[in-house]
């Protein structure tokens, strides 16, 4: 009988893992996947078969944790200093790169991995100072491209395609971002992996729906719209206040249900802004703010909200309309990236310079609840077909495999 072999796959980020966002909650989701693989614990993830012969153990390498410690995840953690990365300086965005390159040179040494899985974008740039010159060379590497090809500056684009050269392969979370790159050439074959979600957003309770609303003081008949994400420029949160004022100057009534990441000193600023610009608009008592939330608590947030909406410039994927599905929300969405991809329809992607086409949307959804209703169970089905944890970890462990011949 051969012996059973031990993989180690190690994860480069650039960012803490309990940073609210899609690249480290859709590693973190992976990485708990695999444990539960491997130890054949399944009392969260429902695999429906498992391969005896080998196991896989990841390990995550980012910055120091912001909230929660190491030993909280069922995982290896192995942290590194490591500045803000949208530094207004450019001496220290510089000196943050190199400190970053010789992190990575360290724990790659210290952990002797089978294979590494660049989980972001500058990761994987500070990693092909390595690998470019042939530092690591015999270990097989991918990486998972969550930007968009067309997405980087030329610059950056050159040193991924100059990595890239070295992978094993490129993962896109679409089909998009995969035709895209097949233009570049990149010298390297792409899979695509649907993104997922947390653990958190697996059992749907109907009566989380009346329960949250009490916590907030929504009346149950009260149309509430929801907007969701981290601090980016990609998210567009300044057209979070066009948005509603085109509802509001429509006569139409209804709360705002707003969820934010807050990471660096700077987006403090961005968040006051934009709260006072909805407050002038609907008035203070019809925002609902909430802050740098926990995924069980971010799960339970959808519960309120009646129309989630997505005022993305910049998408590759859109993580959070599939956290909005989960929960039986229904989507509408800006047509860039991916985004047309996951909603999965037209009818429920908007053009920003055609107001009256997307109040007209809200307003049907107001209006009329059987449709409401409908399309509430489209999403859920959505979600639960295409997107679950379970398809994205046995996708992964398949990929893992097939590189390193297993």
């Amino acid at each position: 009988m051969s012996e059973k072999k031990n993989i180690k796959i190690l994860y480069l980020m650039e960012y803490p893992i309990d940073l609210p966002g899609g690249g480290q909650m859709s590693t973190q989701t992976l990485c708990e996947g695999i444990c539960a693989y491997s130890s054949g614990d399944y009392s969260e993830y429902k695999f429906n078969k498992r391969d005896e012969a080998c196991d896989f153990t990841p390990v995550v390498a980012c910055p120091k944790l912001l909230k929660k410690n190491c030993s909280d995840y069922p995982f290896k953690i192995v942290t590194y200093n490591s500045d803000e990365n949208r530094e207004d300086s450019r001496t220290l965005r510089i000196r943050n790169f190199l400190s970053r390159i010789l992190s990575f040179y360290r724990i790659i040494k210290n952990e002797k991995p089978d294979i590494i899985h660049v989980s972001m974008s500058e990761s994987l740039i500070s990693f092909g100072a390595l690998r470019v010159p042939g530092i690591f060379s015999k270990i097989p590497f991918v990486y998972t491209d969550r930007g968009l090809a067309f997405g980087y500056r030329e610059h950056s684009k050159k040193c991924i395609k100059l990595t890239m050269k070295r992978a094993a392969r490129m993962l896109t979370t679409t089909e998009y971002n995969k035709a895209l790159w097949e233009k570049e050439n990149i010298g390297c074959a792409i899979n695509v992996i649907p993104n997922t979600i947390s653990p958190s957003f697996d059992d749907f309770d109907p009566k989380k729906r009346s329960y949250m609303r009490g916590e907030y003081g929504v009346r149950e008949k009260e149309f509430v719209i929801g907007f969701a994400g981290r601090i980016s420029e990609e998210k567009d949160w300044d057209f979070v206040p066009v948005f509603v004022g085109e509802l509001k100057k429509a006569g139409l009534n209804f709360k705002v249900a707003l969820v934010l990441s807050v990471y660096e000193a700077k987006d403090s600023k961005i968040v006051k802004e934009l709260k006072d610009g909805i407050c002038r608009i609907i008035g203070e008592e019809n925002l609902i703010y909430m802050q740098d939330l926990s995924q069980k608590e971010i799960s339970d947030y959808y519960y309120l909200v009646d129309a989630f909406i997505m005022t993305s410039s910049f998408e590759s994927f859109g993580k959070a309309a599939v956290e909005a599905m989960s929960r039986k929300c229904v989507v509408l969405s800006t047509s860039v990236g991916g985004l047309s991809e996951v909603i999965g329809r037209k009818s429920n992607l908007y053009d920003k310079k055609e107001p009256l086409k997307y109040v007209k949307m809200i307003q049907q959804y107001m209006d009329d609840e059987a449709l409401l209703n409908s399309d509430r169970e489209y999403f859920y089905n959505r979600f639960r077909e295409q997107f679950t944890k379970e398809r994205n970890v046995a996708s992964h462990i398949e990929l893992y495999k097939e590189i390193l011949k297993l």
